[in-house]
């Protein structure tokens, strides 16, 4: 079986459950997201299994992805971290992870698919560089980021599948704009953009690598932001379906991603040269829509 140095350092000391879940918050805290993760927006009451939840996947997602791990290690580090939670449903965790993700699974009857269904996804990232067609970008999102909208759903007691459905969509446009975003070959040669759009608007893979930012371009990015709008405006009404306490969340990442693809059109679509961000601006606008969709709007309570 193989396992990280780190990974025994963690589990040769014992490990109280508040202390488990402090090391899942101190790993949030430390780490930069598009959206704030656990934040104070969220009822004090979840905020450590929100933390539990995202310390399971930030582990994972530095195997995938982090230089510190070698490439042909990766999978068998994935492989080893699916064990880890398969074994922890019936034996007790050494690892502070899975210690308190294992309260949260119990506490909130947490499908056991859907964490597995995030390991899949940095899986995908090991293996696939490429996506022929915009379908399969959604495949991986189904992956990627729908769990992590079902989840929270799932921590605040909604189970309702109209309400998953709903939370994929807005989770998978989440994503996809987080590709238009870093739409340039990564470090790990990574194309987000789909193979038959670059075809069909007579953008090359040789014009990716040299950033240029040309007329078929921008045809591209207008279509593949088209595509992503209409997924945010599918998932809309679940902002407005839910209760005060996540309403506001919701609103604020669903204003946050539509005001990511505004940016990239303000840019005239040149994300080689102007990576789209919020503002300081735009996250007052933000924070204030969801304001008060937050308090002018009927919800469960």
């Amino acid at each position: 079986m193989t396992r990280t140095s780190q990974e025994i350092r963690l589990e040769e000391r014992t490990w109280t459950l508040d202390e488990a879940f402090g090391f899942c918050e101190r790993l949030a805290a430390t780490h930069y997201e598009n959206f704030p993760v656990g934040s104070r927006f969220i009822p004090k009451k979840l905020r450590p299994h929100v933390h539990s939840i995202y310390a399971f996947a930030r582990v994972a997602d530095d195997f995938a992805d982090e230089p510190h791990t070698l490439d042909n290690l990766r999978l068998a580090f994935l492989e080893n971290w699916e064990n880890q939670l398969l074994q922890s449903m019936w034996r007790t965790p050494q690892h502070p992870v899975f210690i308190a993700l294992k309260e949260t699974i119990h506490k909130f009857d947490l499908p056991i698919t859907l964490l597995q269904d995030l390991l899949m996804a940095f899986k995908m990232d090991v293996t696939t560089k490429r996506r022929g067609r915009f379908e399969d970008l959604l495949t991986y999102c189904r992956y990627s980021a729908n769990p992590v909208g079902r989840l929270v759903l799932l921590l605040f007691g909604y189970r309702d599948p109209e309400l998953h459905a709903l939370s994929d969509s807005i989770c998978s446009a989440l994503q996809l704009a987080n590709f238009w975003q870093d739409v340039a070959i990564d470090e790990k040669d990574r194309v987000y953009l789909p193979l038959d759009d670059m075809a069909k608007f007579g953008y090359h893979e040789d014009d990716l690598k040299e950033h240029r930012c040309n007329e078929a371009f921008r045809n591209l990015m207008r279509h593949e932001i088209a595509r992503t709008r209409d997924l945010f405006h599918h998932g809309r009404p679940l902002c407005d379906k839910v209760g005060r306490e996540l309403r506001f969340e919701l609103h604020l990442i669903w204003n946050g991603g539509m005001t990511i693809l505004d940016r990239i059109e303000s840019v005239d679509y040149n994300v080689f040269i102007h990576r789209p961000t919020l503002g300081l601006k735009d996250k007052i606008t933000v924070v204030t829509k969801a304001s008060i969709a937050r308090y002018g709007r009927q919800g469960k309570s």
